[in-house]
């Protein structure tokens, strides 16, 4: 397993908190993947996204607000995984801000650039009205690195030169940026789960590297991020997500922001990945995330992690924590459910023979031929029940309209499909499991009046 290192030119974007790189990061991207916020230290983990621009890509990477103040939390974190992107980077983008003017910690960062070998543009973000002026003000010329350009990421002003100008950038270094864009086909994988179930450390293990902040405080990550990644000869995008806690414990705010973000990420991804703790019980909000996941009708694979801690483990433990995870999260019983220790790296090389069979199945489709010959021995087998007609109803066809995930209608005799009790509906399913597989997705299977 690796990341693979992208073949497009990068970008990162450097500068002290709150000068605006999230936001120059969305506008460029034309995301909102940054989480933007007045409170200082919001973006920790470094983010990528492509960038086009007149027919062409590059990656542009975001990182933490450089302040080398001791005092905030994951301040040394941050500043390892900003310079991390700084040894990735064609060219660096050094950030500051119009409005508050040069600063000490603006200084302190470009001695620390004017050390690198990469190319260094210097940008001074919010520069609207006056601002855009007082840019070429002596202060700004003390940075030992070339002149400003004065831009505005909320208003898109200086933008299109800025990029103009990192493409010339890309073309004098030999790297050329490209006219493509990454594989629209590569399954999207997302990490979901309350906060310090180790949604981080599994994937730092994928990667072999400390690719996100991890730590034993909760909520260290708070917004989604995802890494190009390639095992067996596949690729995959892995989503790491903001913890989801329950509601009542939420915070206004930054940590609110980044639930709602995990949420609408179900919408966009191929399969989600709930993580549960091995040391604890579940409880109510991973029921609750554990629906959410079957709602948006995506592949899912639990993993219950951190199997280390579980003491004195026989020969049934592993079957016996199956059994209570499916007793109490029933209607995720399609999903394969891995045993993992991310601190010890066990079993985590087996997630990715399942990404590969859920995506299998989550586009198989079956014939008319097959799916007639199955209807009629189910309804030999097991009469349609009865629901609020007076009649066991009549099927007349049952057809797959979909796929990812799999869809079917079952097609009943008259104009009301209530005749159907609600539980032929699971036995439907659960037989079109047994007979047709659809491991790791959920089944759509809808009624509909042969006649309205």
């Amino acid at each position: 397993m690796k990341s693979v290192p992208t073949l497009l030119p990068t970008a990162v974007l450097v500068g002290r908190a709150n000068v605006g790189k999230s936001t120059l990061f969305n506008h460029l991207t034309e995301t909102h993947k940054a989480m933007i916020s007045k409170v200082a230290g919001t973006t920790r983990d470094r983010k990528e996204g492509a960038v086009a621009w007149r027919g062409r890509m590059f990656r542009l990477v975001d990182t933490g607000g450089l302040d080398f103040d001791r005092q905030q939390p994951f301040e040394e974190e941050i500043r390892r995984q900003t310079t991390i992107a700084m040894e990735m980077a064609d060219v660096i983008v050094f950030v500051t801000d119009a409005k508050g003017g040069m600063l000490p910690q603006d200084l302190q960062i470009a001695k620390h650039l004017r050390r690198t070998k990469t190319p260094v543009l210097v940008v001074a973000n919010k520069a609207e009205g006056r601002h855009a002026i007082g840019v070429t003000d002596a202060a700004w010329f003390k940075t030992g690195l070339e002149a400003p350009r004065p831009v505005s990421a909320v208003r898109g002003n200086g933008l299109g030169d800025l990029l103009d100008e990192l493409f010339t950038r890309f073309d004098l270094l030999g790297r050329s940026a490209p006219d493509r864009t990454e594989d629209a086909a590569v399954p999207r994988i997302a990490f979901i789960g309350e906060p310090n179930v180790g949604k981080s450390s599994i994937i730092n293990a994928i990667l072999g590297e400390e690719r996100f902040i991890t730590s034993p405080i909760a909520h260290t990550t708070r917004e989604p991020n995802d890494t190009l990644v390639e095992a067996n000869g596949h690729r995959y995008i892995i989503v790491d997500t903001a913890g989801i806690r329950r509601k009542s414990s939420v915070e206004r705010g930054v940590e609110r922001s980044g639930v709602l973000q995990t949420l609408n990420l179900l919408k966009h991804v191929d399969i989600a990945v709930l993580v549960l703790d091995a040391g604890k019980e579940l409880d109510h909000q991973e029921k609750k995330l554990a629906g959410l996941i079957e709602e948006a009708g995506v592949g899912c694979v639990i993993v219950v992690n951190k199997w280390d801690v579980v003491k004195e483990k026989g020969v049934s433990t592993e079957n016996e924590r199956k059994a209570y995870v499916f007793g109490h999260l029933p209607f995720l019983t399609f999903a394969p459910l891995l045993t993992t220790s991310a601190k010890f790296g066990q079993r985590i090389p087996k997630l990715f023979p399942l990404f590969d069979k859920i995506m299998e199945e989550r586009s198989r489709e079956i014939t008319e031929n097959a799916l007639d010959k199955f209807l009629r021995q189910m309804i030999m087998r097991h009469k349609p029940a009865r629901g609020k007609g007076v009649a066991h109803p009549t099927i007349f066809r049952l057809k797959q309209t979909g796929t990812h995930p799999p869809a079917f209608e079952l097609v009943i005799k008259g104009s009301r499909t209530d005749v159907l009790h609600p539980s032929y509906l699971r036995f439907m399913e659960n037989r079109l499991r047994e007979k047709f597989g659809f491991q790791g997705t959920p089944i759509k299977l809808y009624v509909l009046p042969s006649r309205s």
